[in-house]
């Protein structure tokens, strides 16, 4: 009997991980100034796409902003 490989899965919750990842390492001057305008496009691509996947969970500190 063969098992059915599984392909790499990536989680509404891993997102949201490499959300508050983005967020500490910008806080604690990880990036370039050259580099933050990148780093914000995509944390607020990644933040927007959480947003509108995710219900809103009242005074949740899960809901962050750029």
């Amino acid at each position: 009997m063969s098992e059915e490989q599984k392909g790499p899965e990536l989680t509404v919750t891993d997102l949201q991980n490499i959300r508050a990842i983005i967020d500490i390492a910008a806080t604690r001057g990880a990036f370039k100034a050259a580099e933050m305008a990148a780093v914000g496009t995509a944390f607020n691509k990644l933040n927007d796409f959480l947003n509108a996947v995710t219900p809103p969970v009242e005074g949740s500190a899960d809901q962050q902003s750029a």
